[in-house]
This record gives structure tokens, sequence and C-alpha cells, in this order.
């Protein structure tokens, strides 16, 4: 058991770091077409169109923050909120259950990013080198002078 629990900031850590990826990795295939494309049928989504442009963005800036653990609660919150969206408003009209409505990233990725928002990025992020550089008292040696 102990072995586990060492691993488990680590392994929190990974999780964040492919979550985002994964994430931006989607914002990345509809504003540039890469990776397939737009929902994986090539080009790109138009520009400033509601909801796809807006939620490609989202993606992208959002899943990057996320997988660099930068603003990382905050940035979590909205991509979870973005997905939410995504899951009631576009594949819920179609039928209740993910499986029926084709809903299963939207509702994963929306529980993946509240749990990231609640519980935070974890010790390998720059949220966490930020924290312990603010945290780190000063090292410059005290100042002596001859009397």
């Amino acid at each position: 058991m102990d072995s586990l629990a060492k691993l488990q900031g680590t392994v929190h850590s990974l999780f964040r770091v492919v979550v985002g990826l994964l994430f931006a990795s989607h914002g990345a295939s509809s504003l540039f077409g890469v990776f397939g494309g737009a929902m994986g049928q090539g080009g790109t989504v138009p520009s400033g169109s509601w909801p796809g442009w807006y939620a490609a963005v989202i993606q992208l800036a959002g899943g990057i923050l996320v997988l660099l653990g930068l603003g990382t609660r905050i940035a979590a919150l909205i991509c979870s909120g973005s997905m939410a969206y995504a899951y009631f408003v576009v594949h819920q009209e179609v039928a209740l259950h993910p499986l029926q409505n084709g809903g299963e990233l939207s509702a994963l990725f929306a529980w993946a990013f509240l749990l990231i928002a609640i519980v935070g990025p974890g010790a390998l992020s720059v949220d966490a080198l930020i924290s312990r550089a603010r945290t780190r008292p000063a090292t410059s040696p005290a100042r002596v002078e001859a009397a």
C-alpha cells in the first residue's frame, strides 16, 4: 500500500497532463484542421461561429493551461462548464443516456475537469512551482557593517 501512496502525486499530475493534452488536441483539430480536422471530418470550424469556434478556443487554451498546471483550477472549471454545456445543449436533445446521444466524451471531460478543479493541479505543475517560489524565504545574506 505504501508504494501506491508514493505514486499518488505523480499519477495525479499525469492525469491532469493527459486530460489537458487530449482536450487541447480537440481544440487544435477544430481551429487548425490538424488530427483529422473538425469533428474528424477535415477542415476547421468557421471563425466566430457559435458555439463551435468558442468551444474550440476554450478547448485549446484551457487544455494547454491545464496541461501546464497554470491557473489550473479556474481553467479546469471553465473547461468543465463548457463540456457540461455541450452535453446538456447539444447531446441531451438526442437522448438522455450518453451512449445513446454520443455525449460520452463531453460527460467524461466535464467530470474530469471538475475533479481537477476541486483537487488542484498536483505537485508537478507550474502553479506548484509558483507557490513554492512565493513561500520560499529570502536567501540574501545579511549585510554586516563595520562599526
